[in-house]
């Protein structure tokens, strides 16, 4: 029996993505576990592995297409019996080049569906053949069994011993934001009709950027903290350590100090290390630390895991790998999905102060300016000269109040102030 290889959701923003590369071809038997595609997605390229074992009858999408769309066919799998006289031979598959239209199927693939047995109430179950036929033979209630494959189908792994509560389904794309009141692309280039410009696609990164952060400015209710940080006894510190450090080639950076002054804020102030959740909020134990990172066409949130039990040079190993990994393309999701509060960076462009957009479903993101020169006023009414750094915390109303992000920014103050505390 035909089965349909679907379009992966392989990141939980992912709406669509490009075939990259094959690494199968028609006629190839595959396992599951076997790695079938390389698929780009809006962060990373990523291997595709099979969940059914089979024949690859047809490729339905040829590599390099770009915007296909989660859980649309991509192949056709045939299953045993199947395989023998439907195969597609080498001098047909030249004739019929790959298309990435449903219609390139032939009329026995494309009709050719799984056929899905029936729960007691009724239910449809969907399961593979070869699932069907294993739960048959150990006696197996395909009710009571999760499915790990595409929309939830029962495959061959869920009924050969492996737990089904274990087996989790990709999270569903995130829905974009609404653009109906957004005026066209033909009514922009009207406006502009006589001047000279460029047309610049959309690439998958730009355009999920462009629907998470218009969702967060139009869902988030925000609200902004500010605050001047003296960062004179930081630099000096930073300087002696960075001394002792230079014979194991660790180097940390101001912006390492912040991260670590934010987890171990987020551990003094518990209540605001916490994240929305749709119908509560989910406070988190350990502090989990994104750190935005800039790349050509984007960015990425790399994020530290336990930040607030790392020290400041395992912090600055750990970081320098993400960025530079970031850069490359090369993070896996569980690296920069997650995380409870974010650090957006700008002071090493010059940048006196900025307000951030948060990350969702996070509950704060911390705005951070340069480190100048400015006079102040000492405690004892004399004037001097310090090292001044502004920040603005962007806050998320329904997970944080206004007093509680005061106490939480206040902390994050003192730290930096008094950084010798995060040494001990």
């Amino acid at each position: 029996m035909a089965l349909e290889i679907l379009m992966p959701a392989l990141s939980p923003t992912m709406e669509e993505g490009t075939l990259a590369k094959w690494l199968v071809a028609e006629g190839d038997r595959v396992q599951s576990g076997d790695l079938l595609a390389e698929i780009e997605t809006d962060k990373a390229t990523m291997e595709f592995e099979a969940v059914d074992e089979g024949v690859i009858g047809r490729l339905l999408v040829a590599e390099g297409t770009a915007n296909v769309k989660v859980n649309s066919a991509i192949a056709i799998l045939l299953e045993e019996g199947d395989a023998a006289d439907a195969t597609v031979s080498p001098a047909q598959s030249a004739a019929a080049p790959l298309t990435h239209e449903a219609s390139a199927v032939d009329a026995p693939a494309a009709t050719a569906t799984p056929a899905a047995a029936i729960s007691n109430d009724g239910t449809r179950i969907f399961a593979s053949p070869l699932a069907r036929r294993i739960a048959a033979d150990q006696g197996l209630d395909l009710a009571k069994i999760t499915g790990s494959g595409p929309k939830g189908r029962i495959v061959k792994a869920d009924v050969s011993g492996a737990p089904a509560t274990a087996s989790v389904s990709a999270p569903p794309p995130m829905a974009a934001a609404p653009a109906a009141s957004l005026p066209s692309s033909a009514s922009v280039e009207a406006l502009y009709q006589g001047r000279s410009y460029k047309t610049v696609p959309l690439d998958g990164m730009r355009r999920v950027i462009a629907d998470r952060l218009t969702e967060a400015k139009q869902t988030i209710p925000h609200f902004y903290l500010r605050r001047d940080i003296q960062l004179d006894t930081l630099l000096k510190l930073r300087s002696e350590v960075n001394a002792g450090l230079e014979a194991r080639g660790v180097k940390l950076s101001v912006n390492d100090f912040i991260i670590k002054a934010c987890a171990m804020a987020l551990q003094s102030v518990p209540a605001a290390n916490a994240v929305w959740a749709g119908d509560r909020v989910l406070q988190m134990e350990a502090s989990d630390i994104s750190v935005a990172v800039a790349i050509e066409g984007g960015l990425f949130t790399p994020v530290l895991q336990d930040a607030d039990s790392k020290s400041l040079s395992k912090l600055a190993v750990e970081m320098k790998d993400l960025a530079a990994r970031a850069r490359s393309r090369k993070l896996a999701p569980h690296e920069y999905q997650g995380g409870s509060f974010s650090i957006s960076n700008l002071g090493m462009m010059g940048i006196d102060n900025f307000d951030a957009v948060i990350n969702p479903p996070q509950g704060a993101i911390l705005a951070v300016g340069a480190g100048k020169k400015r006079p102040v006023v000492s405690d004892d009414g004399t004037l001097s000269v310090a090292t001044v750094m502004s920040v603005t915390m962007s806050v998320d109303h329904r997970v944080i109040d206004g007093a509680l992000g005061a106490e939480l920014l206040d902390a994050i103050v003192n730290n930096l102030e008094h950084p010798l505390s995060m040494l001990a």
